[in-house]
């Protein structure tokens, strides 16, 4: 892997910083606090996501960056024959292969699983492999054998045989418990025996009774069959009976119809004849009767015409009413133009009022925002101070024969010059201070020009409202002269319509005469109904007379029919008491029967229910065997289970025990390369603390630049192997202050050495804030923190910036 390019967008110290890396030793290098480190960060972050940072993901934003200010890192990598390009936002990641400009991966999620398969190492091997602290070179020493041996395990992913062998003996006690639940249900092979020579016994009784239940049925089945023929017999006799006397019913019913027929229709005819010498009565009254209604109509007529035009009179005086009311509203109503002159003066004030809101919005904001960047300026002048206040402290208490407290190089003829900078610093953050405590200060009271603005802003909003008010009012009336014009128009016309009905002519009406004759036809009227009336009674006659000779003729022949039947009914034979004594021996039968049949029943219902049982316990059998087979299973199960779980083991052993060698031969390669030659060889012993071996003998005592040497040797050989075992070429290297108790001598020689190693290591990264090693870079970025702007400022050695 090598890195070519990092980008920073408010994330952390960094506004907007952008880094291209190349092949060689690069040296960042800046105080502490600057913003090294979190480049690495950012690099993680990129790659593998919020676990890879530090805190939570809304603390990734720069302090003084706006609330929705975007952050993001960018970074392009090679690894293998590709190159690639991953973005990552706080909610998005997008990664690119080869410069296509198509994604292939567009989520967070998805790009940090991709790129985990890409590289072929987890987070925590990828930091292992590429990055190394001084807290790495140290860390082993401060542990036990046992830990340095489980941290050596994890590192290197032997960790993962435990973590198996955790799921085989979860596995193994799941398994144990399903074979002492098969076993304690397991029944005896002899009680299981015995129940099913009870079930046998209880289906071939349950047969034997179904046998002696069908004999019994078939029996009575036989007497039904011999006594129903005849009760069917005497069945038809009792229905033909039957039927006979219904009809005789009928018949009877008939003659008294008809004879009620004949007599109805007698009356009548006399009631037809009366009405026929009535009409000839009552004919004379009604003679004018057709002329007086005929001019009845014509009277009607002119009365409606009549009463029509003193209607239209009437509301021909209401409408011209009606005009001069709305006329006399339309004079007092304002025009349209008038309200249009109030709408452009309340659009002038109105767009008067959002010009001063804005300009006090913005000078209230710029007034905040000093209030704001005063207040952090002081924050961080303090803090600095303080931090100087203490380095100061600290280098005063160690003095001249003391050691720096942050880099831990003896200070020496340094001391006055050292303390003599930490004074000037503080001194110019007292100064800074009380510059902007005064500006604190000074800024407490609101601006005059902001107080002028909003005593503007209020005047101009009570004009607004009160031109709104009065714009509303003028429009409601404008509305409402529109309405009164529009039914103006429509009155006109109404006017028009009736001047044009009432200028027509209305015939002469005589409301006397009408009276007359509607009087008249009102006295005639009792006797026409009657005529009306009797003239339905009067046309029967003729009809009468020939229906009365027809109901006498069906009375003769209904009487003759009744007759028959009675002698049909004589000759029938039927006997009531011969026929109870056939039901009563049919139904005996059919008890009989039924008896029969509910025992056949209840037989078979037996015997289901033991052909049942011995289903039940033929599927009981079936289980035993099935959990038999089963628990063979388990017990095969767990003795593969349990020699897995050695084999785990002795491979577990067996890594362990290689784990030394291999490492002290790859960790005495890089001391070969780190010592020109002076050390070849060294080794882990059984509590796996690197030892030097000079002239085959073993060095106890290592001075702490020689054990910062053997750590450094020592985590190359566990990067290697980490990376080795992904399948990736150590291309890349990344060191984070390790220079640690190393002199200048030493630290020459390291950077001198690490340079030597660009066969292994193509591009090598090293942070540090010691100032004497920059000359031993191929290229050298600097770092340093802007606290009046609160950045993080990069620059080339030659003073150019990085940032863009």
């Amino acid at each position: 892997m090598q890195v070519h390019r990092l980008r920073l967008v408010n994330f952390r110290q960094h506004e907007a910083t952008e880094i291209r890396f190349e092949e060689g030793l690069t040296g960042i290098i800046g105080p502490n606090g600057s913003g090294k480190t979190t480049l690495l960060e950012a690099l993680a972050w990129a790659v593998y996501g919020t676990k890879a940072a530090r805190g939570t993901a809304a603390s990734l934003r720069r302090r003084n960056a706006p609330p929705r200010a975007r952050v993001e890192v960018e970074t392009e990598f090679s690894l293998g024959a590709h190159r690639y390009r991953v973005s990552r936002t706080l909610h998005g990641a997008e990664l690119y292969q080869d410069m296509d400009e198509t994604p292939i991966a567009n989520s967070p999620g998805a790009v940090t699983e991709l790129l985990t398969r890409i590289l072929g190492m987890t987070r925590e091997e990828f930091f292992n492999t590429y990055f190394t602290g001084q807290k790495e070179l140290t860390i082993l020493g401060a542990m036990t054998a046992g830990e340095r041996n489980q941290f050596l395990s994890r590192v290197l992913g032997y960790e993962r045989l435990k973590v198996a062998q955790e799921k085989l003996k979860a596995d193994r006690s799941a398994a144990r418990a399903r074979l002492q639940e098969i076993q304690s249900r397991l029944p005896s092979p002899a009680q299981l025996a015995e129940e099913e020579a009870a079930v046998n016994r209880q289906v071939k009784d349950a047969e034997q009774a179904v046998t002696r239940a069908n004999d019994a049925l078939r029996a009575a089945e036989g007497a039904v069959a011999t006594i129903r023929p005849e009760w069917e017999r005497l069945e038809v006799v009792h229905e033909r009976v039957r039927s006979l006397e219904s009809d005789l019913r009928v018949c009877e019913q008939r003659v008294t119809n008809a004879r009620d027929t004949h007599r109805r229709l007698d009356r009548d005819l006399v009631e037809a004849l009366s009405a026929q010498a009535r009409i000839e009565e009552l004919t004379p009254s009604v003679a004018d009767h057709a002329e007086l209604s005929s001019e009845r109509l014509r009277l009607d007529a002119l009365a409606e015409e009549m009463a029509k035009w003193r209607e239209h009179t009437g509301q021909l005086g209401e409408v011209k009413l009606q005009l001069d009311a709305i006329s006399s509203r339309l004079s007092q109503l304002p025009s349209a133009e008038t309200a249009e002159r109030f709408r452009a003066e309340l659009a002038t004030v109105r767009e008067e009022y959002q010009g001063v809101d804005t300009e006090a919005q913005r000078v209230q904001t710029e007034w905040v925002r000093d209030q704001q960047d005063a207040n952090t300026k002081l924050k961080q002048i303090t803090d600095q101070y303080q931090d100087i206040r203490s380095q100061r402290d600290r280098l005063t208490e160690a003095g001249p024969d003391g050691v720096c407290p942050t880099c831990g190089q003896p200070l020496g003829a340094t001391f006055n010059e050292v303390l003599d900078g930490l004074t000037r610093q503080a001194e110019d953050l007292t100064l800074n201070g009380k510059f902007y405590r005064s500006r604190i200060k000074q800024l407490q009271t609101e601006p005059k020009r902001l107080v002028a603005l909003r005593r503007e802003r209020d005047r101009l909003r009570s004009w607004v409202a009160e031109l709104t008010e009065e714009l509303g009012r003028l429009e409601g009336q404008v509305q409402e002269g529109v309405a009164l014009a529009r039914d103006r128009e429509t009155l006109r016309g109404r006017l028009r319509d009736l001047e044009t009905r009432l200028s027509q002519s209305v015939g002469t009406y005589d409301e006397t005469r009408h009276r007359e004759v509607l009087a008249a036809l009102a006295a005639m009227e009792p006797a026409r109904q009657e005529i009306e009336r009797l003239k339905g009674i009067a046309e029967r006659a003729v009809r009468l007379t020939t229906a009365a000779s027809a109901a006498e003729a069906e009375l003769s022949a209904q009487e003759s029919a009744l007759q028959s039947l009675h002698t049909q009914l004589g000759e029938a034979g039927w006997s009531a008491d011969g026929a109870q004594a056939v039901r009563a021996a049919l139904d005996a039968a059919e008890a009989e029967r039924r008896q029969a049949d509910r025992v056949t029943i209840e037989a078979l219902a037996e015997a289901r229910v033991a052909a049942v049982r011995r289903e039940e316990m033929e599927r009981r059998r079936q289980a035993r065997e099935q959990d038999v087979a089963e628990a063979g299973r388990i017990e095969r199960d767990l003795q593969l289970n349990q020699e897995l779980d050695r084999a785990f083991s002795d491979l577990r052993t067996d890594l362990n025990d290689t784990m030394r060698p291999d490492l002290s031969e790859l960790g005495s390669t890089f001391l070969r390369d780190l010592t020109a030659g002076r050390y070849t060889d060294f080794e882990l012993d059984d509590d796996y603390m690197p030892t030097i071996i000079e002239d085959g003998e073993v060095q106890r005592v290592l001075s702490g630049g020689e054990e910062d040497i053997v750590s450094l040797a020592l985590r190359l050989a566990v990067s290697q192997m980490i990376a080795e075992r992904a399948g990736q070429p150590l291309s890349l290297l990344i060191l984070d202050e390790i220079f640690g108790s190393l002199d200048d001598q030493r630290r020459g020689a390291v950077v001198d050495l690490l340079r030597n190693l660009g066969d292994r290591f193509p591009q090598v990264i090293l942070i540090t804030h010691i100032e004497a090693v920059r000359e031993g870079f191929d290229r050298v970025i600097r770092l340093e923190y802007d606290v009046e702007h609160g950045i993080a400022r990069v620059r080339e050695e030659n003073g150019h910036d990085v940032a863009a």
